[in-house]
């Protein structure tokens, strides 16, 4: 008999370090996501947006490319319904709609730096400028992460309640805004092959 119970608890134990090295081995942190996210590269995507506005019956929708150039270009093309592009160098973001263009300095407006850095520093793999910026969140696997990212800037906050980023590995999948009206947008990428 008291073989048998040395038996058992040598069989427990074996299960217990098993499980416990899975567990270890699917733990997935900000650290390891944003050193994947680092070692990405230069990139090209085509994105589908969908806004959901409160005062319409239907989300709003566009599509076009994304581009993105480490540390700090970033370009959004709209190619459908309506051309626009948007375009970030360090922090001047520009905007062009047909013949009109505008250029925002991000220092002089928190809402729309709050939403490009999101993106950018996620993209960038820049740990520091996610936790300075945001209170962030990470849940998921390295196959499959969400990053929720709440403004830590009060300003902000009157107009973005968080952003949650979702992708698979080094990969951005998908971004959701959501606003502090309660409107949101979500957009769908898919990395396009070099």
């Amino acid at each position: 008999m008291h073989k048998f119970s040395r038996l058992r608890h040598a069989i427990g134990a074996s299960i217990l370090i098993l499980t416990s090295g899975f567990t270890h081995a699917a733990e997935w942190d900000l650290g390891q996501l944003t050193a994947s996210l680092a070692q990405t590269g230069p990139s090209k995507a085509r994105f589908v947006e969908k806004k959901y506005i409160s005062t319409l019956d239907r989300p709003v929708e566009s599509s076009g490319e994304l581009s993105y150039s480490p540390p700090d270009r970033l370009e959004k093309r709209t190619l459908k319904p309506k051309p626009e592009s948007m375009r970030l160098e360090r922090n001047m973001l520009t905007l062009e709609r047909g013949k009109h263009k505008f250029a925002i300095d991000l220092d002089d407006s928190p809402e729309f730096a709050t939403l490009i850095e999101s993106i950018r520093a996620t993209l960038a793999g820049d740990r520091r400028s996610l936790e300075l910026n945001y209170v962030v969140k990470l849940s998921g696997t390295r196959a499959g992460w969400k990053l929720q990212l709440t403004p830590s800037n009060f300003e902000a906050r009157q107009k973005v309640e968080h952003i949650t980023l979702g992708g698979s590995e080094g990969v951005v999948r998908e971004v959701e805004v959501l606003q502090a009206d309660g409107d949101r947008s979500v957009m769908t990428i898919e990395k396009l092959n070099p």
